[in-house]
């Protein structure tokens, strides 16, 4: 009899950018596809449409991390301010129970295209998070 086949934890994850591990991420969003739709209809066709697949494009993916002294986030949005993108490539890696790479989005050609830093409350309790917004051109999922 085969065993269970329980769903990943949506907590344990890692963030990879070139190839490196980046800093820990508390939240990853935008992992997502969509494609156009074309309606498109002949004039001796019923009223009905056809649909056809047109562009396909891709999220911004979101990432937040709690905000420390590394300006590394910060220092590849100001390239991008100052003309100067940097396209990098990147993977959100997801783990199982046992640590291990169990699946991977993996982007190319991303770009900071917004950088928010922490709102900071002298009231609150939180942890002071900043938030970066990746856009770019391909979003594949592998094992």
């Amino acid at each position: 009899m085969p065993g269970r086949n329980d769903p990943y934890g949506a907590f344990n994850f890692l963030v990879e950018i070139d190839g490196s591990p980046s800093a820990g991420f508390a939240e990853v969003s935008g992992l997502s596809t969509e494609t156009g739709v074309i309606e498109y209809r002949n004039g001796n066709e019923p009223t009905t449409l056809r649909k056809l697949p047109g562009l396909s494009k891709y999220a911004d993916i979101t990432l937040k991390r709690g905000f420390t002294q590394s300006k590394d986030l910060w220092e590849w949005r100001r390239a991008v301010i100052s003309g100067q993108t940097e396209r990098r490539g990147g993977a959100i890696v997801v783990l199982n129970e046992a640590r291990e790479q169990v699946l991977r989005f993996e982007f190319r050609e991303g770009w900071p295209s917004r950088w928010d830093g922490p709102p900071l409350d002298a009231m609150g309790k939180g942890v002071a998070i900043e938030t970066l917004v990746i856009s770019h051109e391909e979003l594949r999922l592998n094992d």
